[in-house]
């Protein structure tokens, strides 16, 4: 008797295969000059041979950015703990897509417009309560109408009265 090790699958059942747990989506965006092309592809085949705890899908997004004869491609890879009953390639393009919201909205904002990258706090509490109070701020100006936080930020630089009234309507 002879003992039959495992032979690899012929390429073409592999491929068949690969794409029954392949989904895929792509996006094309117009608009600030440029236009963006996103393909993003998900895949749950690597289940059974990566050791991570919560691996369900690997993903890999390809960007492309042109803008007028210049193309820019840049490839990212990234692995997500819901599986493909949760979230399907459209569903990851709109979750990552989501996530730059955020960086952009809230983080961009605090970092650039209020200086959290200069303040010089570093000890103790102070660089937590100068956060939060960076937040509570930010919180307050979008409540108050105001989309363009650097706009307003310079408005009440130069009109502190204008803010003395904007407090005042928020009284218990």
């Amino acid at each position: 008797m002879s003992s039959r090790t495992s032979i690899p699958a012929f390429p073409p059942y592999s491929e068949r295969l690969r794409r029954q747990q392949l989904d895929e989506v792509r996006d094309v965006d117009k608009g600030h000059g440029r236009i963006e092309i996103r393909h993003l592809q998900s895949s749950s085949r690597l289940g059974g041979f990566l050791d991570w705890p919560g691996f369900a899908q690997a993903i890999r997004i390809e960007r492309t950015r042109i803008t007028g004869d210049e193309r820019v491609t840049e490839v990212s890879h990234a692995i997500t703990s819901l599986g493909p009953d949760r979230a399907n390639a459209k569903h990851l393009l709109d979750l990552n897509r989501g996530h730059w919201g955020i960086e952009n909205r809230l983080h961009w904002v605090r970092d650039v417009t209020m200086g959290e990258d200069k303040c010089r706090a570093r000890t103790g509490h102070g660089p937590v309560n100068l956060a939060c109070l960076r937040n509570a701020s930010l919180t307050f100006l979008r409540d108050a109408g105001h989309s363009g936080i650097a706009t307003a930020l310079r408005t009440f630089a130069t009109k502190p009265t204008d803010l003395l009234k904007l407090l005042s309507r928020f009284k218990n």
